[in-house]
């Protein structure tokens, strides 16, 4: 029986070791898919209420959004945000452009980069009642 004495303690030494790893990946890469995500929803908002508003108001409003998530990275390149708006009449559409990298550094060991190339189109109805 002494031969089976501590036997699990090297799979439990590397369980913890890799969930170490996992959970120090996930503090670098959570936050930049969270501020990513929030930006493209909050894009997504802004297209819906464009009726009214000129490209520039729109523009603005975005990069606003970005400045206040921290993704740098969609106001220093150019042309990472762009907004359109087409159509005639009471009905159109706003499309935002969003187009930027971001690189994920994990503490030196390996850099990943976060591609975002998302298109938002919605509506816009003017002069309904």
């Amino acid at each position: 029986m002494r031969h089976q004495r501590g036997e699990g303690k090297i799979g439990c030494i590397l369980s913890l070791l890799v969930l170490g790893v996992v959970g120090a990946a996930a503090v670098k890469a959570v936050p930049v898919y969270y501020s990513n995500s929030e930006l493209i929803d909050a894009c997504d908002f802004i297209a819906s209420g464009a009726a009214k508003k000129p490209v520039e108001t729109v523009e603005r409003e975005v990069k606003d959004k970005a400045k206040e998530l921290g993704v740098v990275e969609a106001l220093s390149t150019k042309n990472a945000i762009r907004v359109t708006k087409s159509g005639s009449g009471d009905v159109g559409t706003c499309t935002i452009t969003l187009r930027y990298k971001r690189t994920i550094d994990f503490y030196g060991a390996y850099k990943w980069t976060q591609v975002t190339d998302k298109r938002i189109s919605k509506p816009i109805f003017e002069n309904i009642s």
